[in-house]
């Protein structure tokens, strides 16, 4: 994700995601109230793991809403309210100057650590943990999958005019990163902890629907404006792939039963358009619904853009890009499919 000092960073483009936090917040509030029946008032610290932190106003919602549950059931049944420990983890190279520099002052029973990481690894000591939480973190996979070859018919993910057997190695991929992810986590948690995850996913078993591929279609379209340009070579954009997935519900719930470690108690889907002001669809709106959606998808690909492509292109890259949205969207409102998923540990 971008950092605060980069001209489009994520801290000041996550809106979408505080949206996406905010309509999960009852599940949130529900599933720690279920788990902390079961081990309150016995356990005297409760600890916390949000995977995915990023950096920025969001960071610390889903530490809020853990704090304020706690202390209304406390109140209610006359205890004394425990501890609480919260691990901040992300990649190494997140922000985290930014989180520590923004901890908000808590009543003194919070107490907040990083953990620098990747989730498709172990993170914590066994049977340590208590409750997991995770937003917009587990569609991206640990690596660009093996078997996308070359030249995917001009497309940086899947697309209708991808061959078979690009759609079947995001999908393994995605399979094998969610197993570990699960396996790890596991071992990580007491018995009966509890998890709420949510991820993009897709509205049907198609992996070519257009919830699925549309808004990186329309990246894919911008990078060969810049080749018409001759601004960067075409054979870079045909070994460019982003590296996520966003599954269908059939995927997600035959992982979790066949890996064994988990209940999954709920699963839940919901839309939100993809920008987060949800505004009418007229022509001034719809060139700054463009822009928002350009921004925000820009504050989580650029660093790898960069790498790949150079720095000297993202700027005239997203200026064509939120031109495309714009004009997508007049044409139709297209929404991501949120997938919730509510577990608990065996």
């Amino acid at each position: 994700m971008n950092a605060a000092d980069k001209r489009v960073s994520y801290a000041n483009s996550s809106s979408l995601q505080k949206k996406v936090l905010l309509k999960t917040r009852p599940f949130l509030e529900d599933t720690m109230k279920e788990m902390l029946s079961k081990v309150l008032p016995a356990t005297c610290c409760i600890k916390v793991a949000d995977l995915g932190c990023a950096s920025g106003p969001n960071t610390f919602f889903p530490t809020y809403e853990i704090m304020n549950t706690i202390t209304r059931i406390c109140q209610q049944a006359h205890w004394e309210s425990p501890e609480l420990q919260v691990f901040l983890n992300d990649l190494p190279h997140n922000d985290f100057n930014t989180v520590f520099r923004s901890v908000p002052a808590f009543d003194g029973r919070c107490f907040i650590a990083g953990v620098a990481g990747s989730v498709h690894e172990r993170l914590f000591p066994s049977n340590s943990i208590h409750f997991i939480h995770s937003s917009y973190c587990l569609h991206w996979l640990s690596k660009v999958p093996k078997g996308v070859v070359e030249n995917n018919n001009e497309n940086v993910y899947i697309s209708k005019l991808s061959p078979p057997n690009v759609s079947d190695a995001y999908s393994k991929q995605f399979g094998n990163d969610f197993s570990k992810f699960l396996r790890f986590r596991s071992e990580e948690m007491m018995g009966g902890g509890r998890m709420v995850l949510t991820l993009i996913g897709r509205s049907i078993t198609d992996p070519t629907c257009k919830d699925n591929c549309c808004i990186w279609e329309l990246l894919t379209k911008s990078l060969l404006d810049l080749v018409e340009k001759g601004l960067i070579h075409k054979s870079d954009v045909d070994s460019f792939y982003i590296p996520l997935y966003y599954p269908c519900e059939e995927e997600v719930r035959e992982i979790v039963e066949k890996e064994g470690s988990f209940v999954l108690d709920k699963i839940k889907k919901f839309e939100v358009n993809w920008d987060f002001e949800d505004d009418d669809c007229n022509g001034n709106f719809i060139r700054k619904s463009g822009q928002n959606v350009a921004d925000s998808i820009r504050a989580i690909t650029e660093a790898m853009l960069v790498i790949h492509f150079g720095e000297a292109i993202i700027d005239n890259l997203f200026i064509r890009y939120a031109q495309h949205v714009s004009e997508h969207l007049l044409r139709e409102k297209t929404k991501y499919v949120n997938i919730v998923l509510i577990m608990t540990m065996k």
